[in-house]
Parts: C-alpha cells; sequence; structure tokens
C-alpha cells in the first residue's frame, strides 16, 4: 500500500539500480514506475544509446553513425582489463577517443539535467544504472592501471561534481544466473564487475544489496518496499538505515 499523500515536494529523491549485465536493472527500473504509488520516472543512466530514448543531437548522430557501420550502440564503454590490449594508437585514433568521450561527458549532464528536471517536479527518480557507479573502477578510483588524460579528466568530473544518487540498490546474482539470462560476457568480467560494484558500499550512503537471482516479481517487489522505507525516512517516520547496510 503505498503511503499516505504528502505534497510531492517532500517525496521526491533519486535511486540507482546497479549490477552486472543480467540482473534485471532495466525491467526493474521500468516496473517500478507503475508500483510506487508515488510520481516517479525512469531514466537510462548507462552507454548504450539505443536503450535511451533521449539524447543530444550530437549523441544522436553518433549513433546513426554507428548503425550505419553495423558498430556496437555505445558512445563509450567500460573496458575489460582481460581483453588483451592494442599497441599504440596513433594520434587520430588518440584524437577521436578524446572527442567521444567529451561529448559524452556532455551527455551525462544532460541526462543529469533531466533528472533535476523530474525531481524538481516531485518525482522519484529511478536511475537506471549509473555513470559513477559504471566508471568508478575505471576513471574515478583506476584500478587497472594509468588512464589517458581524458579519462582521468572524466573521473575527477564524476568524483567531484557529478550528483551522486541518495540511494543505491546494487542487484547481485551469481554470475552462472547472469550468463543464463545474458551471454554477451565472459564470466571472469562479470565476477569483476560484481566486485566493483560490491566495492561501492564502501564509498556510497544508503547502498543496499537485494538479490537479484530470484524471480523478477520478488525482486521488484524487495526494491519497492526499500524505495519506499527511505520515502518513509524523508518524510520522517522511521529511524534511518545504517550506512552499508544490506538485505
Amino acid at each position: 500500500m503505498p503511503l499516505a499523500r504528502r505534497p510531492v515536494s517532500d517525496v521526491p529523491f533519486s535511486v540507482a539500480l546497479i549490477g552486472p549485465d543480467g540482473a534485471g536493472k532495466s525491467s526493474i527500473s521500468k516496473e517500478l514506475v507503475s508500483r510506487l504509488g508515488y510520481p516517479a520516472k525512469s531514466i537510462y543512466m548507462g552507454v548504450n544509446l539505443e536503450a535511451s530514448r533521449v539524447m543530444l543531437p550530437t549523441t544522436r548522430l553518433v549513433l546513426a553513425v554507428k548503425r550505419a557501420r553495423g558498430r556496437r550502440p555505445e558512445m563509450t564503454g567500460t573496458p575489460d582489463p582481460g581483453a588483451t590490449r592494442t599497441a599504440r594508437r596513433g594520434a587520430m585514433a588518440n584524437l577521436k577517443s578524446t572527442l567521444g568521450l567529451t561529448n559524452w561527458m556532455a551527455e551525462e549532464w544532460f541526462r543529469q539535467g533531466l533528472a533535476w528536471y523530474h525531481l524538481g517536479r516531485g518525482r522519484i527518480v529511478v536511475f537506471d544504472r549509473h555513470f559513477f557507479c559504471d566508471y568508478y573502477a575505471y576513471d574515478v578510483a583506476p584500478t587497472y592501471g594509468p588512464r589517458p588524460w581524458i579519462n582521468r579528466v572524466h573521473g575527477q568530473m564524476l568524483k567531484r561534481l557529478y550528483p551522486q544518487p541518495q540511494l543505491t540498490i546494487f542487484l547481485d546474482a551469481p554470475t552462472d544466473a547472469l550468463l543464463a539470462r545474458k551471454q554477451e560476457a565472459t564470466p571472469d568480467f562479470l565476477e569483476r564487475r560484481r566486485a566493483e560494484y560490491g566495492s561501492l558500499r564502501e564509498v556510497l550512503p544508503n547502498f543496499i544489496a537485494i538479490d537479484a537471482a530470484r524471480p523478477l516479481d520478488e525482486v521488484v517487489e524487495a526494491v519497492t518496499t526499500e524505495i519506499l522505507s527511505h520515502v518513509r525516512l524523508r518524510l520522517g517516520i522511521q529511524q534511518p538505515r545504517e550506512v552499508g547496510e544490506t538485505t
């Protein structure tokens, strides 16, 4: 049952659903909009350009070019540390990479602007993925060796300027369960991503882990319960959960 109504300005906050591929982030974020009982908006905050219905004109142009060339619909992604590194790239390739990530940073702020718009209208914003979380181990606090200067700039921007979600829900599941749902990634990559997301409990306040190996309806119900619990907290109905406490 939804909580008793208050003025919507008392309710809005942001919650990010994070986790490796196959955890069910997109499906759950869409279900939440109709289940929360409060005005809510789901915003995709990932690198797959085809998964977002709104984007900058420059990003839309990049997507059109990628489609025409039959390439993956991603502007820039998190690398697989286990993949074989290529030889040093030339100046043109470095310039292309720099321009691409520069445009991507503008895209990240564009989507954050959308979040501010909906928050300002009293809505709960549900982030399907989050840039700070996705890039934390690569650009924010890199753990896989030196990064190009533009990636260091990107990391500092996310760390010092980019707003973090007020609630982060880590949808976790065993690697074999993730592979059964999506088989694009390798087991080693998925296991690394699980560890990277899990380490964010030491970084982000209000971090909660939920078992995403269960049936979708059960996971949606668990996520809904956690979000409504934090709505009650914002309305002063209960005491706060300890930072880092998991379900």
